[in-house]
């Protein structure tokens, strides 16, 4: 497809820096991009990781998302928050409605609490041309709200998250053309810098000689094709800056997956008290795929042990043969990878994913397994009282244990306390 057959929309990606933290300094009545502040979880424990951290708290004390509480270096200069995700949440939503008096809210993506997609395709009778209608919305946003902002621009979703991910949170303000990928895009190394390509993708690109994502560019599509199916295709298109989704689609389908990640409150040492967290998080997963009407056929699990025994851990992968949404054939086979690959040392953090999906309706009978449909219809059960009466009307015995932790998460926003 050539470039003058190209879609030529004005698609804006725009990221609140810093939001939790920036959202915590002016409530304080602080320059967000002065001030030296972090937001922590839970600062009563010395684990407990940096939720977001100012600029200048990045600048001068390399103390950024993820750090630990206990490397943060002890100076009066510095400031530590409790999170308020009601707050967040609202100047979020207050945020999206500023934007929706420039479009109608089908023009409008909001794709985290902190970051959106807008369209201005055809806004230039209104507002005049798309870019300066951008500038003007980032200045609005921070005289409104005193929040500051990076915005990156281009004619469809990838290269306008493209344009903020590798220049715009740099420079403020980045707007790139297909003429721009040449010299913008290919130059980027290692592949996992571009949206949508993940550290295994990564590993399976470099093994066929592709290291940057030029390389990728210039590959035969149908050797692309072969290794990855469909996804080569898409792989090869957005390495030329080529995206033909909606606004809000999913950049690349082949990698939608339903997954869940948990840093837990403490260490974990006992294994059956490992394998409640782990029960709870595929109880999870396995209701939002039976809710999507999907099943899958690859279970992912990741396991990170505590930094008391310097960190390590696994991160595996399995297939089966008949793709399911069933929460206990989910957890058997994360049983299986848990015993074969566990040192027996304190868990920190676990994630476990399901992949290479299909619909819900290409379920088979089986003369081995009776009990498939009602095993499914009793999940659709405890998914539509969950959904009326909330995740703690009815629950799996291990979840009232001491090692359980789905119940008191129901309390939260985002993993923290609303207020």
């Amino acid at each position: 497809m050539k470039a003058l057959e190209l879609p030529e929309r004005h698609i804006f990606c725009i990221d609140m820096c810093s939001f939790y933290a920036s959202v915590s300094a002016v409530e304080l009545g602080l320059d967000p991009l002065e001030v030296c502040l972090a937001v922590v979880g839970n600062q009563e424990r010395k684990g407990s990781v940096v939720l977001a951290a100012s600029p200048m708290m990045k600048k001068r004390f390399s103390v950024r998302t993820g750090t630990r509480l206990f490397e943060i270096p002890n100076h009066p200069d510095i400031l530590l928050i409790e999170p308020k995700m009601k707050l967040y949440l609202e100047k979020s939503m207050a945020i999206t409605e500023l934007l929706g008096s420039y479009v109608p809210k089908e023009s409008i993506h909001v794709y985290s609490v902190d970051e959106s997609f807008i369209e201005l395709t055809g806004t230039e009778k209104l507002w005049g041309p798309p870019e300066q209608t951008m500038r003007r919305i980032q200045q609005e946003l921070l005289d409104c709200f005193k929040l500051p902002s990076s915005v990156g621009g281009g004619p469809n979703m990838l290269l306008a998250k493209l344009a903020l991910d590798l220049e715009a949170k740099e420079t403020g303000f980045a707007n790139w053309t297909y003429a721009d990928v040449p010299k913008k895009l290919w130059p980027v190394a290692p592949l996992s810098k571009m949206w949508g390509i993940g550290s295994r993708m990564e590993k399976t690109l470099n093994s066929m000689g592709i290291f940057c994502i030029g390389d990728l560019a210039c590959t035969d599509v149908s050797l692309l094709e072969e290794r990855f199916g469909i996804m080569g295709n898409q792989l090869h298109q957005h390495a030329n800056g080529i995206d033909l989704s909606d606004l809000g689609a999913p950049l690349v389908e082949g990698q939608v997956s339903y997954g869940k990640g948990q840093i837990l409150y403490r260490d974990y040492i006992e294994e059956k008290d490992i394998m409640t967290i782990i029960l709870e998080m595929c109880e999870d997963v396995a209701m939002r795929t039976r809710k999507a009407h999907r099943m899958g056929r690859t279970i992912h699990l990741s396991v990170v042990y505590s930094k008391s025994v310097f960190g390590g851990g696994f991160s595996r992968s399995r297939s089966i043969d008949e793709a399911t949404n069933d929460t206990l054939k989910i957890y058997r086979v994360c049983q299986e990878i848990f015993h074969e690959h566990f040192q027996h040392k304190p868990v920190r953090q676990i994630s476990l994913s399901i992949s290479n999906l299909e619909e819900e309706s290409s379920m088979q009978l089986s003369l081995f397994d009776e009990r498939k449909f009602e095993n499914r219809r009793l999940g659709s059960a405890m998914d539509a009282i969950r959904k009326k009466y909330g995740y703690s009307a009815i629950y799996r015995g291990i979840s009232g244990t001491q090692a359980g932790t789905a119940i008191a998460r129901t309390k939260l926003i985002g993993g923290h306390n609303k207020e």
